[in-house]
């Protein structure tokens, strides 16, 4: 089960990092995780065509830059597993570990009450109780999304940008994830300007998101 690109690609970027800060990681629960995606996400596919599971396989290998932590890197492989199948939060906390299950359902917008959560929602919760690690994968769980975003619909795309607009990239920069906001933000301007949103003569160049007057943000929400 373990045996794709994918999952390989990962553990062996994981190894490298944990052999340089001198054995932190615990793979036993890291590879459980992967098998748990794997198993669970099953035969679930993007827009794209790709299995479900490469996506949170990704977003846990670029988390992995920020984050050398078991758990940070198990919540990320976990991150869509609630709400997209028949794991419960109690299993999650069985099997992995409180501070697991607990970011795990920090990052479930489907409740226990059969409400939706809002990603503003679910990122004004993250923020009011100081969970960076909660943000960052949320953060690069959108990164990761806006990359591959091109299969869907117009109409979806500029929803999505939009929304990413107005709920990351200050969030980015007040949780020292700058570097995320900014990719962020150029891959959101790609878009915009490929959708007709904005045009490029109009753009001005500029080295960071933040950096004085992002008069930017404003103007590709303005036709959403």
């Amino acid at each position: 089960m373990l045996t794709c690109t994918y999952s390989i690609r990962l553990i062996e970027k994981l190894k490298s990092l944990d052999l340089e800060e001198g054995g932190v990681l615990n793979f036993d629960l890291i590879n459980n995780a992967i098998h748990w995606a794997k198993k669970y996400h099953g035969v679930q596919v993007r827009k794209s065509g790709e299995p479900f599971y490469t996506h949170v396989l990704e977003v846990a290998y670029m988390v992995a830059d920020d984050s050398l932590k078991t758990d940070v890197i198990v919540a990320s492989i976990l991150h869509d597993i609630v709400e997209d199948t028949e794991v419960t939060i109690g299993m999650v906390l069985d099997s992995f570990g409180w501070r697991v299950a607990e970011m795990v359902d920090r990052l479930t917008r489907d409740r226990p009450d059969k409400s939706k959560l809002s990603v503003e929602a679910m990122l004004r919760y993250a923020h009011q109780n100081n969970d960076r690690e909660v943000i960052l994968i949320k953060t690069i769980d959108r990164l990761h999304n806006i990359r591959t975003i091109r299969c869907l619909p117009e109409k979806k795309k500029k929803e999505k940008i939009a929304e990413t607009i107005r709920n990351f990239l200050i969030l980015a920069e007040e949780f020292s994830l700058s570097q995320h906001g900014t990719h962020l933000y150029t891959e959101c301007l790609k878009l915009n300007i490929e959708l007709g949103v904005v045009a490029a003569s109009d753009i001005k160049k500029r080295e960071s998101v933040f950096d004085e007057r992002p008069v930017l943000p404003l103007l590709v929400c303005q036709n959403t």
